[in-house]
């Protein structure tokens, strides 16, 4: 099984960031059709980055993940086709549609947005063609081996970024609100607003509190459960998020994946970590002309073990902490066993400095250890509850001297939520990515050869007519030998060993030596690309049947080909989608693990006095969200009031 480390791709830049700080694959949103309508990409843009992936054969994943209308569906058909010409990898899709029509054969990634958290939904997709799906985030560790134990299909799963309090999918009320449909990558995030919590007596139990605001994920520490469980590929959230944002987060997580893909077998020696720590050190495969060459065949090649080439070296200590987070949570990987909400902001209140103990003007005093520098953007909570911010203009010991001390009290808590160091390295900081490679030079009937293997197993000679004189001093010969084959320049190899097996040291010129080698790289380079794995998917045609046999708007048909799929697999009664231009007054917009009650300490299941039912959330522009609790599956529901 591939161990694969997924991450986000804004545009090209964040693409190639990702890339060379250890991504073995990266998402990425064409023009049209993504369900981030503001994260859309060119074509020649997506190329770019397909290009530079797959040197390091990390592979390209296009999202064509939105609900598409009928006229939309050859249009959609049509990038498609485009974007398998181009070379991307696979097809992250939601619309049940695109299984209906003639594609190009790119193997097809079922979105979280259609909503895979059962065995025999997935099953089911494996049967129809799909390659992978992408689970629900709220699934436990149970739930994910069970879907394990139901089919062989590619699981990938999220471990970091946003959450989103709904199911991915059946999230309707940015379009019930406003019209912005999730489904069609256009989110309002409505979840992020604040919101009064009332009783059905008119009690206020919370005022404009941002209640339907989940933490940020964070599994960093559960890799080795989740790949235990069946996950092969470990999705990072964002792709609305900058450069610095994905290099941090990447860096982090090749680190943490590479130490939980070391206790799956004999792999090798563990990289270093830290500051300079070359991350994802892979062995060479050694060529049968090399004889003897001392090293191991690559774990990769076959068992458990990364899912592409070379290793990347940061020039930074990566941090979670640092780059922008709602604070973090497990969710319900492990069941529930946290508060998983955050009620007070939907931003980043960063890390906890100290109490504030005395105020002058723009001079701050703060109970802290934690030195604090010029530029550090700080954060606290003013006496209404709402969260301020300014930023660090000088340091003098405990006191800080602030640009706005407006809000600021003595007692209030201070948060450092932008670290101007950390944040000034990494923004410079320029990943480099490097793949291994090991060199013999021999004799060749006519001069010399250079023969070159990668840590995959790719293997290129190059041979170079000259002249062979014995070297006047054989050892300062082969150590400038040794010297000259082992800079690559700017190329993408790193020379991990030099063997010579000649009969006597030559003296070889500096010039032929860097000939030599130049040839015998890009030959490499050549084989690489040749020898790189491609695999091939698309839809199968059947009559499988579907696992239910009714669906409802929350079944997302919005075009007669899904309609048609549908169908074919045994679906008898269809709803149209909510987009189709449903009234969503008096329907359910939101159902999610995620309970107020239970973030609110009133759950009766621990103990909390009944409350007056039903509880009702009301925004700022007077929306009525009604809330019901299946205290049986603790699962709630959120349905829009019909006035």
């Amino acid at each position: 099984m591939r161990i694969e480390l997924l991450a986000p791709a804004k545009d090209v830049e964040c693409g190639i960031a990702a890339i060379d700080s250890g991504a073995d694959a990266v998402y990425i949103g064409a023009a049209r059709f993504g369900a981030r309508e503001s994260a859309g990409n060119s074509l020649d843009d997506i190329a770019e980055l397909v290009r530079h992936a797959h040197k390091f054969w990390v592979k390209v994943y296009v999202t064509v993940n939105t609900l598409l209308r009928d006229d939309e569906i050859p249009q959609a058909v049509r990038l498609i086709e485009q974007v398998y010409d181009i070379g991307a990898d696979g097809l992250i899709i939601q619309d049940a549609g695109l299984l209906e029509v003639d594609l190009p054969p790119i193997p097809l990634i079922a979105s979280t947005q259609m909503h895979n958290n059962t065995p025999e939904k997935v099953a089911f997709l494996g049967k129809v063609g799909i390659k992978r799906v992408i689970l629900a985030r709220e699934l436990t560790l149970d739930e994910i081996r069970a879907v394990r134990a139901a089919t062989d299909i590619e699981l990938e799963f999220f471990v970091h970024g946003a959450l989103c309090v709904c199911y991915s999918g059946q999230c309707y009320l940015s379009y019930a609100l406003g019209g912005r449909s999730g489904n069609r990558g256009q989110c309002a995030q409505p979840c992020r607003k604040p919101y009064t919590l009332i009783d059905k007596n008119g009690k206020v139990l919370e005022y404009r509190k941002h209640l339907l605001s989940l933490r940020d994920f964070n599994l960093s520490e559960s890799l080795r459960e989740l790949i235990d469980a069946g996950v092969c590929s470990f999705k990072i959230e964002g792709r609305l998020k900058e450069k610095a944002y994905v290099t941090n987060v990447v860096s982090y997580y090749r680190q943490r994946l590479d130490e939980a893909i070391r206790t799956l077998g004999p792999l090798p020696d563990p990289p270093r970590h830290g500051e300079g720590a070359w991350l994802g050190v892979r062995p060479v495969t050694p060529s049968p002309r090399l004889g003897a060459h001392p090293v191991s065949p690559s774990p990769w090649r076959g068992g458990s073990g990364r899912g592409s080439s070379g290793r990347s070296r940061v020039d930074f200590a990566p941090d979670l902490s640092k780059t922008f987070n709602r604070g973090y949570t497990d969710y319900f990987l492990h069941g529930r066993r946290e508060k998983i909400g955050s009620p007070d902001t939907p931003k980043m209140i960063g890390e906890p400095i100290g109490p504030v103990t005395a105020l002058r003007g723009r001079e701050v005093t703060v109970d802290t250890d934690i030195a604090l520098h010029n530029g550090d953007g700080i954060s606290f909570f003013d006496r209404n509850g709402e969260l301020s911010g300014t930023v660090v203009n000088g340091v003098r010991g405990k006191t800080i001297i602030v640009e706005k001390p407006e809000g600021i009290e003595v007692g209030a808590c201070i948060y450092r939520n932008r670290d101007h160091e950390f944040l000034t390295r990494l923004e410079r900081s320029t990943p480099e990515r490097k793949i291994e490679v090991s060199l013999m030079l021999w004799e060749s009937p006519d001069g010399l050869g250079l023969t070159a293997v990668d840590e995959d197993g790719n293997t290129a000679e190059f041979m170079l007519s000259c002249e062979r004189e014995a070297a006047r001093k054989p050892d300062q010969a082969l150590e400038n030998i040794r010297r000259q084959l082992s800079k690559t320049g700017g190329t993408d190899f790193e020379v991990s060993d030099v063997k010579v097996e000649l009969s006597d040291v030559p003296f070889v010129p500096i010039s032929a030596l860097n000939t030599i080698r130049r040839g015998a790289l890009e030959a490499l380079a050549k084989a690489r690309e040749e020898n790189r794995p491609i695999e091939r998917g698309g839809a199968i045609r059947n009559d499988i049947p579907y696992p239910v046999t009714e669906l409802t708007f929350e079944g997302n048909v919005l075009n007669r080909k899904a309609e048609e799929f549908y169908r074919r697999h045994g679906v008898t009664k269809i709803e149209p989608a909510a987009e189709s231009g449903l009234d969503m007054r008096g329907r359910r917009v939101m159902t999610t693990r995620y309970c107020i009650k239970e973030q609110l300490g009133l759950c009766p299941k621990d103990g909390a006095q009944k409350l007056a039912e039903p509880l009702t959330l009301v925004d700022a522009e007077g929306n009525t969200l009604d809330l019901r609790f299946d205290c049986g599956e603790c699962r709630m529901e959120v349905w829009l009031r019909n006035p």
